[in-house]
């Protein structure tokens, strides 16, 4: 029998369940106490009312919140890119181009050095209140690197996406045929069993429409559930071509008609905004709140990447949404936390209510606010991931 914990004077704690506490999206519930029994919350209220348990912890009086869900990053690679991203901010433009640099090195690093990169990522994300991820492949471009940078994701994450179709791997890069050929043959006979999602960069300098369906066609016929970057750098079909294939997310969403709005909108699609790729290429923000008042359904994630996003912080994307893309601080904590569970079609995650799992974050603040309003601050001050406290 696993011995209960019960984490009481929480002077602030977001369920994400309208039906608890305030009756908002967040759920919020003042005077709170979460009641954890091994791995799962067992119960969530006021704490004059928490039932008995054989431990306590004491909140002080800070803020809880789920742990949050960064449903996009690209975390298994070598190297970095501190001079491409030096030259940029001196006035050089981003193009896709920058991939080939991680590309190479990630070839060249062992199996060692890419996990030693990664655990390292993860326990920075972990310390910011991440506890839950994804992360793709993209940096190997061969069968066998693409193949092992799975396996290298699936000791670490369930949430493990194949990226094959990251760029037109510059071996093949006058036949782009033959490599959509490969990312749709024995690449992804090869990375198959290790992924859970396949994804695809659809723009201008990568794949257009017609490559993207092909592979993520081929992708869910293996088993594999689509995500498609979508939109990011200029117009395209990304969009659309993620909510005819039911894409669990459609990520970027930077440049958008009203037809994809609409689209979006109208699917169980999610927009996942990546606001550290705005900020470290200088780029047109998204707009979050055209997507709101539309109804889609939103996540904030990291993108953490070594060329356009090199941040592992969620609390950062969080300040970016509301001040650059006018979010609520409510709606950006919800789309950190729950809308990243829904972008990767889980229930189990991104809330605190009863039978999920007991991933919970403690601020040193009195509410979730203080996240966009103390920006750069680590007010992380407590992590828990499946009942244990890890930070």
């Amino acid at each position: 029998m696993s011995s209960s914990t019960v984490i009481t004077n929480i002077a602030t704690l977001v369920t994400n369940d309208p039906s608890l506490g305030d009756g908002s999206p967040l759920g919020l519930v003042r005077d709170a106490a979460v009641v954890v029994e091994g791995d799962r919350v067992v119960w969530t209220g006021d704490s004059s009312k928490a039932p008995a348990t054989d431990n306590r912890v004491d909140a002080d009086g800070r803020a809880a919140l789920p742990g949050f869900v960064d449903s996009h990053s690209h975390l298994v690679f070598a190297g970095d890119r501190t001079e491409e991203f030096n030259a940029r901010m001196s006035g050089r433009g981003y193009t896709a181009g920058g991939i080939r640099t991680t590309v190479a090195a990630t070839r060249a690093a062992s199996d060692e050095q890419l996990e030693a990169n990664l655990t390292r990522y993860l326990s920075e994300a972990l310390h910011q209140g991440t506890t839950t991820f994804e992360t793709k492949s993209g940096y190997g471009l061969t069968v066998a690197d693409e193949a092992r940078a799975l396996r290298i994701a699936a000791r670490h994450t369930d949430e493990v996406t194949y990226l094959g179709a990251h760029i037109v791997s510059p071996d093949l890069a006058d036949d782009p045929a033959a490599y959509v050929s490969l990312v749709t043959g024995e690449m992804l006979d090869a990375c198959a069993p290790h992924a859970r999602w396949i994804d695809v960069f659809c723009e201008k300098g990568a794949f257009d429409g017609d490559q993207a369906r092909a592979i993520l066609t081929a992708g869910r016929a293996k088993g594999l559930h689509p995500r498609i970057h979508a939109n990011q750098l200029s117009y395209g079909p990304g969009v659309q071509l993620a909510v005819e294939l039911d894409a669990a997310s459609a990520d970027h969403c930077t440049h958008l008609t009203d037809a994809d709005v609409d689209a979006l909108a109208n699917s169980r699609t999610v927009a996942t905004l990546l606001p550290g790729a705005e900020f470290s290429t200088r780029a047109a923000w998204p707009d979050a709140r055209r997507l709101l008042d539309a109804g889609v359904t939103v996540a904030l994630s990291t993108d953490c990447n070594p060329g356009s996003s090199f941040t592992s912080s969620v609390p950062f994307c969080i300040a970016l949404a509301v001040r650059d893309m006018h979010m609520t601080p409510d709606e950006a904590v919800w789309s950190a936390t729950a809308g990243g569970a829904a972008a990767l079609r889980r229930t189990d995650v991104g809330r605190l209510t009863p039978g999920a799992y007991a991933d919970l974050t403690l601020l040193d603040a009195p509410s979730h606010v203080h996240l966009a309003y103390r920006p750069g601050v680590p007010l992380v001050s407590g992590v828990w991931k499946r009942g244990v406290r890890v930070v």
